[in-house]
């Protein structure tokens, strides 16, 4: 398992960007597929984007492709989401989530590491 911790959400107004960042501790970050996840209120934990090891693969949920992007430095152990216009139903409290294998999984039970989320509030 690797320790994540999230940074970069907040309140944003409707057709805004916000930049979530992952930061990664331990020395097998490279070899593993990183995944982000949401939740919002009384709903389930959802995925949102996830890349490959390498970074050269990228996978996407049908409500975010064309406005959010990941990407990762596996350099600096980090994973990033860049998110652009944001709509009120992108409200949520956002998850990295780190997986045991270097492939792209869409599920929550894919993964073995998670950070402790970072809300992010998109007003109307």
């Amino acid at each position: 398992q690797v320790q994540l911790v999230e940074s970069g959400g907040g309140l944003v107004q409707a057709g805004g960007s916000l930049r979530l960042s992952c930061a990664a501790s331990g020395r097998t970050f490279s070899s593993r597929a990183m995944g982000w996840f949401r939740q919002a209120p009384g709903k389930e934990r959802e995925f949102v984007a996830g890349i490959s090891g390498s970074g050269g693969y990228t996978n996407y949920a049908d409500s975010v492709k064309g406005r959010f992007t990941t990407s990762r430095d596996n350099a600096k152990n980090t994973v990033y989401l860049q998110m652009n216009s944001l709509k009120p139903e992108d409200t949520a409290v956002y998850y990295c989530a780190g997986s045991a294998t270097t492939v792209i999984l869409r599920s929550p039970s894919g993964y073995n590491s998670w950070g402790q989320g970072t809300q992010v509030t998109v007003s109307s």
